[in-house]
């Protein structure tokens, strides 16, 4: 494979950057076609660092000149290759290169440095994509400060954007020519450079920071869209507000603009005071945003402007550590999302997120540490293990330091990492250093892969009153760590009593507990609680504590007393869905033998309890009314899977819960009917979330459901109860789904954002005759094999989002996506390695859908041509 002759980059291998730049100044000449950009490096040798010759990252330059403290060099002076620029004669001091490159934003289809799209002039530069704008030592630990100066046609770009603040701007003498001058006086590495050229809308406003400097604030769109932006700009102020309280943070520039652009690879980019955003991540409006992209706009909006300090003002040092920024920010980023809604309902999606995407990534050929060891590509590890994983890793520290320990620890981090590019082993040093803690048994979640997996066992002696916990830790091999060592695993627990109350008076001698969490350091802990007066439930991992998979010998009949009674609303969660995977992994046994299977004791009437339970969060009881997904079953299987056998047990399932509950469930969903204008606030939000989950099952009912489903759609005054009546009439083919459909794509067809939404309510349609609906689909007038954002509504939908369809056991799936794959490689090989991705699982399925996935990857990773990205996806996913 192409892969094997891709250079391996190791941690090991580190070494600090032969040479510093200190400050760098920018001039671009905007062109469709051939961008012209002056580059002046003031640079100096590193004392750390180990001299010789001046390497300098390029790609897809065209180089015009360079002079090395005034003097032009000639091509016998340096050596010039597609990937850099080396100079010859190295440097005993200070000194200024200047170069000159060009390069041509409209072929540039990677949208990885300078672009153009839809008209506009964008960058994107992390990881490696500041090389591709010019010549420079592009890797995250060279901080320098920068100047930069952008000149165009006012007609063509009439707003001209870059980091920092705002400095001179004006006419040019050449006719319809003008300039702005931006100035950054932070150091930050390349990745965070930024520009924005083109006719752009914006909205303003105004932030006051607690130390009483006003910042203005922007947020730049397409024309006419400026109606959508309140929401996006409303989140920014309420994140500025919630970083000053709670971490202490004051933002540092007078201006912070982001850009929204259709074109993007990822969600969001924090560029230092210019973040840019995939537009679908900006723009919201009840007519054409549902509650849940009004959630995600909220958290992306956080998340990017958290990374000011966290990424920003301390970066990481290579990136291996991407982890240190990453998982850190989506930690402080899922915080804001707890304080600005429920805490009980955001800690459930946050753990249905990591299960479904990080859990199965540690348990395939793709597994990685936290903060990996080698990599061949740094693009494909911008990961669930990196992301959600590390976020987790951050919320165990809070736990076992405690809220002070843990602020303590992360303002020295900010005092003694300011402007500096760090490391994992100085963000543990800090909180060591803070608390007296010793953390190198902590350290290493950091580099061993795997998810954790605890056994619980309990022994009720009655006449003693004693109740004996045992807890067993193990961790399953994955690729290049066979042997894997304990890890400290904080278990948040109580023991709940035959009254629901918690038991806080038992007896215990252990130090392995301490804050009602029980500290499991090695691979076994034994823990004796005393002077109990009756039998206790334990209720562990509570508000799931650690990233690991529990197996507790509960009951069925404890189980069903949790889920009524225990105090721990994520546990309540939990209960249910435990319950529910035990019934569905037997149903999919059944059902494949030909036999009827049974739901059991209980199940039905504890739904019941829960979502009568007007004591609960209207948001809880949605999520206590959602059945794990057809991924969660497959994961808990974990072999031989059969998704076919999977989906008909959960359809029974659904079906026989709508039947039984139908009574309840017509009555809530006309209870909770809205009597007031539509808000994305929390409140609102999750009474539409519980009134929809009712929705959803209503509609397996029969005629009469589907007739309710298709009013539903009729009648809805905002996109998350229309997008609600499209989904459950989609779940029932038939003349109503087609004539819903049909009426969508009329209403929608001129926003791409929502017309987004239609070509992904059709991917996910299980059913035999998807595949051939979503090939035609592909030929729709809208559908764009450029536009990363259509890519994965119809093609990542599919592939992720319809585990029958995309496993078909004739192989055909397989093969779509790969064929796709294999096109989109061609221009954008980001978006096209991260479609691969959806074959991570191919090992555990049953043999013949395994055998047809297995011949589909090997297939494509012969294939000539294939980028190093996407041939890294395939090479691993079949090592």
């Amino acid at each position: 494979m192409a892969d094997q002759q891709t250079p391996l980059v190791r941690l090991s291998d580190y070494t600090p950057p032969a040479y510093l730049v200190d400050h760098v100044d920018l001039t671009f000449d905007l062109h469709p076609t051939a961008t012209r950009v002056t580059s002046q490096l003031k640079m100096r040798p590193n004392p750390d660092g180990t001299g010789g010759p001046i390497r300098l990252d390029g790609e897809a330059l065209r180089l015009v000149s360079v002079s090395r403290d005034g003097a032009p060099l000639t091509e016998a002076d340096y050596s010039l290759s597609e990937t850099d620029l080396i100079l010859h004669d190295a440097a005993d001091g200070p000194f200024a290169l200047d170069i000159v490159v060009t390069i041509d934003p409209e072929a540039n289809t990677q949208l990885s440095g300078l672009y153009r799209s839809g008209g506009n002039y964008c960058t994107q530069c992390e990881a490696e994509g500041f090389r591709r704008i010019t010549y420079f030592p592009d890797r995250p630990d060279v901080l320098a400060t920068y100047t930069v100066r952008v000149e165009a046609d006012r007609d063509d770009a009439p707003v001209l954007l870059s980091n920092g603040n705002p400095g001179e701007s004006g006419q040019l003498t050449e006719a319809g020519r003008h300039f702005a001058v931006w100035h950054d006086p932070h150091p930050k590495p390349s990745y965070l450079f930024a520009l924005v050229g083109g006719d752009l809308a914006h909205v303003s406003d105004r932030f006051t920071t607690r130390s009483g400097r006003d910042v203005d604030l922007g947020i730049y769109v397409e024309p006419g869209k400026e109606d959508r932006c309140a929401y996006a700009l409303d989140a920014l102020k309420r994140s500025m507000r919630w970083d000053e309280e709670v971490f202490g943070r004051e933002y540092d520039l007078d201006v912070f603009n982001i850009v929204a652009v259709s074109d993007f690879n990822m969600g969001a980019m924090e560029n230092k005071g210019l973040n840019i955003f995939n537009d679908k991540y900006v723009l919201a409006s009840p007519e054409t945003a549902t509650d849940t992209d009004y959630a995600n706009i909220e958290a992306i909006i956080a998340h990017e402007y958290f990374h000011n300090w966290t990424g920003n003002r301390i970066t990481c040092r290579d990136w291996f550590q991407l982890c240190l920024k990453e998982g850190l920010t989506v930690f402080r980023d899922q915080e804001f999302s707890s304080d600005m809604r429920s805490r009980a309902v955001e800690r459930i999606g946050d753990v249905r997120t990591l299960k479904a995407h990080q859990f199965v990534e540690d348990a395939g050929p793709l597994a990685h540490p936290v903060r990996p060891e080698t990599y061949r590509e740094i693009n494909n590890f911008y990961t669930a293990t990196v992301y959600e994983k590390g976020a987790e890793l951050i919320r165990m520290l809070k736990r076992l330091l405690g809220d002070a320990g843990f602020r303590a620890g992360m303002d020295l981090y900010f005092d003694r990492h300011d402007g500096t590019a760090a490391t994992i082993e100085g963000f543990l040093t800090c909180f060591s250093d803070a608390t007296g803690t010793d953390l190198d048994a902590f350290s290493v979640w950091y580099h061993q892969a795997g998810t954790p997996e605890v056994v619980a066992s309990g022994r009720w002696d009655a006449a003693a009153g004693r109740y004996d916990l045992t807890l067993t830790q193990s961790c399953p091999p994955t690729p290049g760590q066979p042997a894997k060592k304990p890890v400290p695993i904080p278990i948040a627990f109580a023991l709940i009593g035959p009254d629901g109350t918690e038991m806080a008076d038992a007896g215990v001698s252990s130090s392995a507990i301490k804050d009602g969490v029980i500290r499991l350091q090695s691979g076994q802990e034994r823990i004796v609680f005393t002077g109990l007066p009756d039998r206790p439930v334990p209720s562990l991992l509570r508000g799931f504590s650690a990233p690991v998979k529990l197996t507790a010998d509960l009951s069925r009949d404890d189980l069903l007393f949790l889920a009524g009674a225990d105090t721990d609303p994520f546990n309540r969660w939990q209960a249910i869905q435990t319950i529910a995977t035990d019934i569905l992994i037997a149903a999919q046994e059944t059902l494949s033998r030909g036999g009827d299977p049974e739901v059991g004791d209980g199940f039905f009437d504890a739904l019941a309890r829960s979502i009568r339970a007007d004591t609960l969060d209207p948001a809880l009881r949605a999520q206590i009314l959602t059945l794990p997904s057809e991924t969660d079953i497959a994961r808990e299987i974990g072999k031989a899977i059969d998704p076919d056998a999977i989906h008909a047990a959960r359809e029974w399932l659904l079906g026989a819960i709508a039947t039984r509950l139908r009574g309840d469930l017509e009555g809530l969903y006309h209870r909770l009917a809205a009597n007031a204008p539509y808000s994305p606030d929390a409140g609102p939000a999750g009474r539409r979330a519980f009134r929809n989950a009712c929705l959803s099952l209503i509609a397996r009912t029969g005629p009469e459901g589907v007739d309710l489903a298709g009013q539903h759609y009729r009648m809805a005054d905002n996109m998350t109860d229309r997008m609600a009546g499209l989904t459950a009439l989609t779940r029932s083919p038939g003349a109503a789904a087609d004539a819903a459909l049909a009426d969508f794509h009329d209403r929608y067809k001129d926003d791409p954002l929502v017309l987004d939404k239609w070509f992904t309510v059709q991917a996910t349609v299980a059913g035999p005759d998807t595949l051939d609906r979503v090939k035609a689909l592909t030929g729709h007038a809208a559908f764009s094999i450029t536009n990363p954002n259509r890519i994965r509504a119809l093609i990542g939908a599919f592939a992720a989002g319809n585990p029958t369809g995309f496993n078909r056991a004739d192989g055909a799936g397989y093969r779509f996506v790969a064929d796709f794959v294999r096109e989109i490689d061609k221009a954008n090989p980001q978006v096209a390695a991260r479609m691969l991705s959806a074959f991570r699982s191919w090992k555990v399925l049953e043999p013949g859908r395994r055998a047809e996935a297995e011949a589909t990857l090997r297939a494509l990773a012969d294939q000539p041509g294939l980028s190093r990205d996407t041939t890294d996806i395939a090479s691993r996913s079949l090592a």
